[in-house]
């Protein structure tokens, strides 16, 4: 039965796992926030539209400046939100997570990087397409689990490492951090996020109501 609820929870379900297979994307063409779903993702992003955009260029940017200086020999994952970029994957010594690191922090508008890249051979496909289940997971969970807007917390996993960055309150990273910690599969789980107070929070919230009524 479709109720409005399952409609809701069903629309929401595929921007959202539209939005965690643009990293996927990336090495095959510049993603730009156009069309049915980076665009409803937008609207509903407390990011103002225009850091939305930049965080695309930063990662698409980034993506190709990586494979142009190193290759495939490692495997590096660039995500941006809110203009700080987080580095996951693996690479073949410290002298390359250094050198990433560098060349991503020389992009335009980038605030702050978080390295989390590992020293070792690339994942095989299979890990990758299990790490993609888990983001997908946790997401479908935070959908459930409607204790936040789901849309407001970016899940990156890699080696079963869930990464949660987004603009959030304490209160809502926790009960984001306690579900992906109780989802299957993961291993760890380790917060990047931008913490804003509860009024700062309300105001953001207003400005993206504000910004669906007027669609």
């Amino acid at each position: 039965m479709n109720t409005p609820h399952v409609k809701r929870r069903r629309t929401l379900l595929l921007g959202l796992l539209a939005a965690g297979t643009l990293p996927l994307l990336q090495g095959c063409f510049p993603v730009v926030a156009t069309g049915v779903a980076s665009g409803a993702m937008m609207i509903a992003d407390r990011r103002t539209s225009g850091i939305y955009v930049e965080d695309e260029g930063i990662e698409w940017k980034g993506a190709s400046r990586l494979r142009e200086h190193f290759g495939t020999l490692n495997h590096i994952n660039v995500t941006s939100y809110n203009r700080n970029v987080l580095l996951t994957g693996e690479v073949q010594n410290d002298n390359v997570r250094a050198e990433a690191e560098r060349l991503v922090a020389g992009i335009e508008n980038v605030r702050g990087i978080i390295n989390e890249l590992s020293i070792g051979a690339p994942s095989s496909m299979t890990a990758r397409a299990n790490d993609g289940l888990i983001t997908s997971n946790v997401k479908a969970r935070f959908v459930d689990g409607r204790s936040f807007a789901a849309n407001h917390v970016k899940v990156v996993t890699e080696a079963n490492v869930v990464f949660l960055m987004g603009l959030v309150t304490r209160a809502e990273a926790d009960a984001a951090s306690e579900i992906a910690r109780t989802s299957q599969g993961v291993r760890k789980v380790v917060r990047v996020f931008e913490y804003v107070s509860d009024e700062d929070a309300r105001r953001m919230d207003a400005r993206i109501g504000s910004n669906s009524s007027s669609r």
